[in-house]
Formats: structure tokens, sequence, C-alpha cells
């Protein structure tokens, strides 16, 4: 893994780039926190070791997914991830996810820079035709932000999720191309 690759995409307030080594101890305490892995639905144990391997794996491109660190301007914090994975290119869609760590990252802005910069390399890089994503019903906040980037809800997996003794609705959301196109005044590649 090259530990000074430069970032893969610069936006005003945060950058994207692939993870390095050298995160190893800011990642493993991001899949630590619990509120963020109650938020994801989150029901794993994660091991240093095991991120230490994962860390491994996704610091390059490959086939079926694209890993991005989500990391502030200026102080160059770690601050979170954005995912784009299961790419199916036959009929070019993807998942997207995102996480931002700690409360104080919250809020800022980072996360909705980053799932736009996302989509865009999705859409512009990758040829996509629609990104879907999953949100559960305990988390309006999320709702609003994809819904304001253009995320159209799509329909509901009925207790999808069980989690603090109660079962949970996963709300299906999704953007295509031309939706995209359309909010942020970019001309269609194809």
């Amino acid at each position: 893994m090259d530990e000074v690759s430069p970032p893969s995409i610069i936006g005003n307030n945060i950058y994207l780039r692939f993870v390095k080594a050298s995160d190893l101890d800011t990642y493993y305490s991001l899949l630590q926190e619990p509120e963020l892995n109650r938020l994801t639905g989150s029901q794993s144990e994660f091991t240093r070791e095991a991120i230490a391997d994962w860390i491994e794996k996704i610091g390059v491109l490959q086939e079926g997914r694209v890993d991005f660190m989500i990391v502030v301007k200026g102080t160059d914090q770690l601050v979170g991830e954005v995912v784009l994975n299961e790419i199916d290119p036959i009929n070019r869609s993807a998942n997207i996810r995102i996480c931002i760590q700690g409360s104080q990252h919250r809020g800022k802005g980072y996360g909705t820079e980053a799932m736009i910069h996302m989509i865009r390399y999705g859409f512009n890089t990758l040829n996509l035709h629609r990104i879907h994503l999953g949100v559960y019903d305990f988390n309006p906040r999320a709702m609003h932000v994809y819904e304001k980037i253009g995320f159209q809800r799509e329909g509901i997996e009925r207790d999808s999720l069980y989690q603090d003794g109660e079962f949970h609705d996963m709300i299906l959301m999704a953007m295509l191309e031309d939706e995209f196109r359309s909010i942020y005044g970019e001309k269609s590649l194809n």
C-alpha cells in the first residue's frame, strides 16, 4: 500500500482518499463507536487484526467496490468512510454507504459533501445508472440528508433489523443518474 498516495477526490471541506496502513488506530476506533454501530445496524465485533487485514484489502481499487476515507482538509483528520459496493457493471448499479465518526464531526456537512462526491464518482467514473442505499427507520436525520441530496424513497424492508429488543424497518432509497445530473446541473456522459 502506498503511504504517500495523493487524495483521489478533493472537495471544499474534505477530501476522499484510499485507506493507509497508518489509519489503523483511527479506523479501528471508528468501528468501535456504539452510536455509529447502532445507526448502521452493525452487530459485528471487530478485532484490530481483522481491521488490519481489511485495510490491506480495501487500500486499492478492487472489483465490486470502492472504499474512500473521508478526511477533513486543513487538519488531515480521518472522520469517516464512504463506500460504493455491490457494484454491478452489467446493470450499472451500486449500493452506497457512509459513516461519520463521533458527534463532533456530524452536522458539519462532511457526510453530505462526501456523498455527493462519491455519487458523482459513481455516475461519471464508474458509468453507473443507479445508486441505492438502505437506512433504518430510527435514523430520520440520515433520511433527511439523503432526501436533501436527491435520493428518493423506493420501499421498505419490514422488520429488517432486530436491535435493542425490537424490530426495525429499513427504508430503501435510490438516485438515478439523470436525477443527479438534473439536480447538480451536470450533463450526461452517454
